[in-house]
């Protein structure tokens, strides 16, 4: 069975960072594409950040263009956990965030993509 937990979420100020993690367990995820996608209050659920294996140990990040240049996607192969450093927090990033993981992703920023989904971590932005 896989599993996938997330954590790091919790209350920041605007302009503050968090870092959240997802742990892997029930396989070895190190050729998965791993992604983050988040939903506020209301919304529907978004893509925010992912990355795959590009063969030969070789990864590549995708993000969403209202995180770019502030979010960071990362993984640990040797740990099965991915994460997602956030810098300059806006009120707007407000949402519950889940990680992702797909045995194979041709468009990682599409949520049909994944097969395996985290319960989600609250992140609130205060102004």
């Amino acid at each position: 069975q896989v599993q996938l937990v997330e954590s790091g979420g919790g209350l920041a100020q605007a302009g503050g960072s968090l870092r959240l993690s997802c742990a892997a367990s029930g396989r070895t995820f190190s050729s998965f594409t791993l992604g983050w996608f988040r939903q506020a209050p209301g919304k529907e659920r978004e893509f925010v950040a992912a990355i795959n294996w590009s063969g030969s140990y070789t990864y590549y990040a995708y993000y969403a263009d209202s995180v770019k240049g502030r979010f960071t996607i990362s993984r640990d192969n040797a740990k099965n956990t991915m994460y997602l450093q956030k810098n300059i927090l806006k009120p707007e990033d407000t949402a519950l965030y889940y990680c992702a993981a797909a045995r194979s992703a041709y468009a990682p920023r599409q949520m049909g993509e994944y097969d395996y989904w985290g319960q989600g971590t609250q992140v609130t932005v205060s102004s």
